[in-house]
């Protein structure tokens, strides 16, 4: 079980990443503090962030009772899940089952909706290539996690991390492009977990940090490398 005197800093910014793990900490209930930092504004590449994630992406984590800290928001839900012994199954191999889609959704769903999102939405130039190259990408992912949930309710059977990681960049379907219409077992899905209510508080925890002022030219900063 956890252990509910244990306290997480969380570092982040409320992207598809930083959702992911803001969503396992409502879920879990361990207590835990917020420190937004701001991407559309280079806080990530503060030497002080720089300390805690030396790849100068959000988010990070400091688990003061351990002593540790972690970057990467994979690694951190698989940290959170071991260590707290939630969102992941005792059993090797519904375990295995769990992480080989969490890194599904960091090699290959993350980037490439990343990149979809950007040549679609914020690039500069309209770049037909590199649309049709990530679109069809897309796409095709879409179905890969279309039939996994043909066969089950959640994508690794239970309730898991990997929903954690995956349900915030399908969040984002219609900036990729994307209809629902063609992935009904994915519709199902996302309007179950958008009720959950502790993805209902994470979000709104998230709108809260957001700068109610922000403009386009932040929002593609978002998708830039520096």
């Amino acid at each position: 079980m956890s252990n509910l005197s244990s306290a997480v800093d969380y570092y982040y910014w409320p992207t598809p990443n930083g959702q992911k793990v803001a969503i396992f900490l409502e879920e879990s209930g361990l207590p835990y503090t917020s420190h937004p930092i701001n991407i559309s504004k280079g806080e990530q590449f503060s030497a002080e962030y720089t300390r805690l994630s030396p790849n100068q992406r959000i988010p990070a984590i400091v688990d003061s009772e351990a002593g540790v800290s972690v970057f990467e928001s994979g690694a951190i839900l698989l940290y959170l899940a071991q260590r707290h012994r939630q969102f992941i199954p005792a059993d090797n191999q519904q375990a295995a089952e769990v992480l080989q889609w969490l890194f599904w959704q960091a090699a290959s769903l993350g980037p490439i909706l990343g990149q979809t999102v950007f040549f679609l939405n914020f690039a500069s130039e309209h770049v037909p290539l590199a649309v049709a190259r990530f679109s069809k990408e897309t796409e095709r992912l879409y179905g890969v996690l279309e039939k996994q949930l043909t066969e089950q309710p959640y994508i690794a059977g239970e309730y898991s991390i990997a929903d954690m990681a995956i349900y915030p960049w399908v969040l984002q379907y219609d900036k990729q492009g994307i209809t629902l219409d063609g992935y009904p077992h994915i519709a199902a899905w996302l309007a179950k977990i958008s009720a959950r209510p502790a993805v209902i508080r994470a979000y709104a925890k998230g709108e809260l940090i957001r700068p109610s002022g922000q403009t386009e030219q932040d929002r593609k900063k978002l998708y830039e490398l520096p």
